[in-house]
Parts: structure tokens; sequence; C-alpha cells
């Protein structure tokens, strides 16, 4: 086979294959059994039909093409590995000359990732937060967990932004009542805000046992984006109470006996985040350093898919929300505009951290372990609340497992990169990231310190 390559730009090629036509012989002889199978004719069982008899009863014709069928995308696989190129996209191919016995010639233009250098990543400067805890720090999640054992205690005057309100809803339009928007018993916390627009101001100043309308657009069902009248009735008002900070709160909040070792351990755990926080910023910061010393020109097709796919899953995102788009996006407090701009941008930035780090990955020559994969998956499952063998069954039946293993190589350059950088903090002090590598899961290697980062992940998600 011979290969010759075309740049028809920085991002597409055309490739051109010849192939003599002995190596299309494997591809012939199961051509011929797969027609063999499918004819009849008579005097020959299914299958046993010789290839002189399917040319005279059915012409070459036939078997070249189911020749070819199988042969091609095989063949475009070799030229690519041959030709050193990256495909991003489905190959336009085009079977260009056919000369039986001797030779067949086809073309497949294809976009691929551009070439370019990845600067040296030694040294990249890089300033992260402080990992300094603060009794602020302390004070602010104290606040956060006495917020969880609040409880809500009746009061006997309106309602003020912080209370929580039981009411029950109902909507009208031209006077007649839309059942499906009814709503009983509802509890809400005033100045929460709702995707029903007006329902903040309205509860605001009301009382038990009061009812008030206003006019809004309803946000879902088969009245969602008509203008309706909203009628409230609240039958409970109540404020939140906060514990005292006390040795009591503690043990109830707590396995700790006395406030003073509730705070000693929220200041642990605080120290323990700003170490992985620092972590996760040198990864990140140092790759947006080496991102901008890097023009890499884009493929228009890989760019699209990837914008595409952003759209469908806020497309199914809203129907899965059972809210109108208009309503959606007020709860986001975003608009549709905004949000295609943020996909534009993210979408282009996506694609080229892909193509840096894949870069990086073949340089480095890093790869993934079994358990690298075993460690992958569990974790993915956990997130997703289903068992790990359902998930890695789920991955290896829809050939998503090499998209697991690019994930994680990927993220191991990133961590290469991280660990290539000269770190400081915003005061000025110098970051050794082995030494918080050290720290957290007590060992260095940089192939171990992947769970750093998962830790970080978990707790800005929570």
């Amino acid at each position: 086979m011979k290969t010759a390559v075309e740049e028809l730009s920085p991002t597409r090629v055309k490739l051109t294959v010849e192939v003599p036509f002995d190596e299309l012989r494997p591809s012939m002889d199961a051509a011929y059994k797969k027609v063999a199978q499918q004819v009849r004719v008579p005097g020959f069982r299914p299958g046993k039909v010789p290839a002189r008899i399917i040319e005279q009863r059915f012409g070459r014709a036939v078997v070249l093409e189911e020749t070819l069928n199988d042969a091609v995308p095989k063949l475009y696989g070799q030229a690519v590995d041959e030709a050193d190129v990256f495909p991003v996209s489905q190959p336009d191919i085009e079977v260009t000359k056919i000369d039986d016995g001797e030779q067949i010639e086809f073309t497949a233009e294809v976009d691929i990732r551009p070439n370019f250098d990845v600067p040296d990543y030694q040294g990249i400067e890089v300033t992260v937060d402080s990992a300094e805890v603060t009794d602020e720090d302390v004070d602010a999640q104290l606040d956060a967990l006495r917020q969880r054992f609040a409880t809500l205690t009746g009061v006997e005057r309106p309602a003020a932004r912080g209370d929580y309100v039981v009411m029950d809803l109902r909507a009208e339009i031209d006077g007649k009542n839309i059942e499906e928007q009814a709503a009983s018993e509802v509890s809400y916390e005033v100045g929460a805000g709702s995707v029903l627009q007006g329902l903040d101001d309205a509860l605001e100043g009301m009382s038990a046992g009061e009812e008030k309308s206003f006019t809004t657009e309803l946000v879902g069902g088969e009245n969602a984006g008509e203008q309706a009248e909203v009628i409230i009735n609240v039958k409970s008002v109540k404020e939140k109470v906060l514990p005292e900070l006390d040795d009591e709160f503690a043990q109830l909040a707590s396995e700790f006996d006395t406030l003073d070792e509730l705070k000693t351990s929220i200041r642990e755990q605080a120290r323990r985040n700003k170490l992985i926080d620092q972590v996760v910023q040198t990864r990140e910061k140092a790759l947006d350093a080496l991102l901008d010393q890097i023009d890499i020109p884009l493929p228009d097709s890989a760019l699209k898919a990837e914008i595409d796919a952003r759209k469908h899953n806020l497309d199914h995102q809203i129907a899965e929300s059972g809210l109108s788009r208009e309503a959606f996006f007020r709860l986001y407090q975003t608009t549709e505009e905004e949000r295609f701009a943020e996909f534009d941008k993210n979408s282009a930035r996506a694609l080229k951290v892909g193509f840096v780090l894949d870069k990086i990955v073949k340089a480095e020559e890093l790869g993934v372990s079994e358990q690298e994969l075993t460690n992958f998956v569990v974790r993915r499952a956990m997130e997703m609340g289903v068992q790990p063998n359902e998930l890695a069954k789920h991955l290896a039946d829809n050939d998503q497992l090499t998209l697991a293993m690019v994930e994680i190589v990927r993220d191991k350059a990133k961590s290469v990169i991280g660990d290539a950088a000269k770190v400081v903090d915003s005061d000025g002090n110098e970051v050794d990231l082995k030494a918080i590598y050290t720290e957290i899961n007590g060992e260095a290697p940089v192939e171990d310190e992947a769970p750093a980062e998962e830790q970080a992940e978990e707790k800005a998600e929570a």
C-alpha cells in the first residue's frame, strides 16, 4: 500500500491511497462467502455457491463492491497510521480507481489535529491562593454547620426574607382555574429566588391566614409562557433558629465532645482543603499559561461537534427540568445568548486543551494501568450512584473505555505540567507540591497524586 498526503489546510488533509489487488485478497474471500450466504442458486446449498458461479450469475461488480466495503475502512486506518496524522472527524472517502486484478485507489479527506510544538513548560510561574486558615474560615464553616442543624419555629408576624412559609398555590387564566398549576402545603424560603417571578415580592409582608394574588408568567406545563393570575394562601410563617455555639452543639453536630475540639477539626480540614485547592489551581493555571503561548488553528468540524454536543446536553437539561426555556435561563440567571457564547468559548478551549495534553501524553509516554482504570470506574460510579460493575459493563458495551483512558492520561498530563511549575502563594511564599502530596496522600509520586484533585472536585461540588 502506498499513501500520499496533501495538506488542504492546517487542519485538513487529503490522503491518496494506492492498494495492490493482492492486499485485497482477505476481504475478497470474505466477500465471496458473504454473497454466497445471501444468494440462492439451484443445485447449491446456501453458502456453498462457488466463486465462478457467483460471478456468472450476479456479476463480479457485486463482489468488488462487497470487497471494498470491507477493505477500505481498514485500509484507511492503516493509511492514517502510515501518514502519522491524527483525525478528528469522519473522513470523506471516494474510490477513484478500480483496476480489476491490479490495484485500487481511493482518497480520503479528513480534518486532523494541526501540527504544533509544545513550548517548554518547566518553570512556568504560577501564583495560587494562600493555604493559611483564618478565624473567619473556621467561623464560616461553623455557621454552615449551624445552618444544617437549624430549626423552624412558628412566628405571629408577617413573613420576611429568610423566613419559611407553608402555602397553597393556584393559578387562573381569564378566570379559569389551571388545575396542573395548583399545589398544596408548599414549604418555601422567602427570598430564595423562585422561577415564578413575583412570588418573593408577594410573600414579603404576608401573615398566616392571608391570601394575595399577583400576575406572572407560568414556567411549566401546557400553559408555560402564558400570563396568569397566581393566588397565594399562606398557612404558616416560620423563622429559622440557629443552635447556640457550645459543647452541646459540638456533640449534636459531630463526634466531638467540646466546641474547641470541633473547631480544631474544622481548622485541620480547612487547611487540607486549601492545600488541595493549591494543587488544583497550580495545574489549571500552569495549563492556562502554557495555552497562552500556543496558537493552534481548530478544525471546523471538531469545533462544531463540540458545540453541538453542549447544546444537545442543554436541551436535555431543559426538558428534564420541566421548565420553559425562558424560566430555565431565568433560574440560572443567564440568557440563551450568554450560554451559547460560553459554549463557543469553552468548546474552543476544550479542543485546544485536548490537543496540547495529547501531545504531552505522547512525549512523556504516559499510560493507564489496569488499577488506574478500575479506580476511575469506581470513583465515577460513586458520583453517579450506580454499581461499579454496571458502569464498567456500560462503558465496555458502548466502546467508551477508550474515552475513559483518554481522560485519565490527560489528567496525568495536566499533573506533569503542574509539577513542573514554579509555584508561590498570594503571600509570596514558595509552595512545595511534593510536600502537599505527602501531607494529603502520605506519598509523593506523581502518578498517585490524583486523589488530591479528586477531593478538591468533590469539595467544590459540595
